[in-house]
């Protein structure tokens, strides 16, 4: 199928994200929320960071406005009938999901796309409530989306091979590599990444070692560019405790129990960098 029209539900950081890549790649991007301030505050970051861009030389000023032309905040759902693909990139939870996945369904054209962002939630149980289930997947980008490369595919039991092939080359499109993982708790990446993040909050909890020092070990002996609490506190806590959650319910391996420390954190709304304080204080 053709792609011209995107649409975003959900202005968060993510859902901006995403907007600010399709639209910078030649795509007319509808970008909505649950209310007027998200909206505009989704805007806004998008357009600051244009501008930020623009002020570093790495676009131009026409660029700009060539961008901000295809971006189309708005309030009215209505406006996602013209869209080719709808990509939900609201919180991590299944029953909000399950609802925009049954409006949309009854709005969108019968050939267009629904994708959910999700990191781990089950794409088959949300394309069940759909009657389209095979134009239904996971397009999961990580945060921030702008920068990086990787997207996750994720392909429900319904999902057609057709529709695969489509959000490859969309994938493409916007400058991404794309993998393919099966409809399983976490995927691929976060199947991976939060054993390792829990088995350093629990050595942490333990007084085995520092979080500094913790942080300092993974980044200088083995490379990676930021260590787990860091990393932790950039997704938010929350996120990945939820994650934790959602893999475990499904996988029931100790490595995927949330330490307690973790629950207690969030349960203090200390959820990373997007509050302010999470294993670190931030500004």
């Amino acid at each position: 199928m053709s792609i011209q029209t995107i649409g975003i539900i959900g202005a968060g950081q993510m859902g901006s994200g995403i907007a600010q890549v399709c639209a910078q790649n030649g795509y007319t991007t509808f970008l909505t929320d649950a209310a007027q301030e998200f909206v505009d505050r989704g805007a806004a970051r998008i357009l600051g960071a244009w501008d930020t861009m623009e002020s570093k030389g790495k676009i131009s000023h026409d660029d700009v406005l060539l961008y901000r032309s295809r971006l189309r905040p708005t309030m009215n759902l209505q406006d996602y009938v013209a869209c080719d693909v709808v990509i939900e990139a609201i919180i991590e939870n299944k029953a909000e999901k399950v609802k925009i996945f049954r409006a949309l369904d009854d709005l969108l054209r019968p050939e267009a796309l629904l994708l959910s962002n999700t990191s781990s939630i089950s794409l088959t149980e949300i394309a069940a409530v759909t009657k389209r289930a095979d134009r239904v997947a996971g397009l999961h980008f990580f945060n921030p989306a702008p920068v990086m490369k990787l997207v996750e595919i994720v392909r429900a039991l319904e999902t057609s091979d057709a529709t695969v092939e489509t959000l490859k080359e969309f994938a493409a499109s916007l400058g991404k590599t794309a993998v393919i993982a099966k409809d399983t708790a976490g995927f691929i990446v976060n199947f991976l990444l939060i054993p390792y993040l829990l088995a350093a909050i629990r050595m942490y909890e333990n007084g085995t070692a520092s979080m500094e020092d913790i942080d300092t070990a993974m980044k200088l002996g083995t490379g990676y560019p930021m260590g787990p609490f860091t990393l932790a506190d950039y997704v938010g806590l929350d996120t990945t405790l939820f994650a934790a959650e959602v893999i475990y319910a499904d996988n029931p391996d100790p490595a995927y129990a949330p330490p307690p420390l973790l629950k207690r954190m969030v349960a203090a709304g200390r959820l990373g960098k997007k509050s302010g304080r999470g294993f670190y204080t931030y500004e």
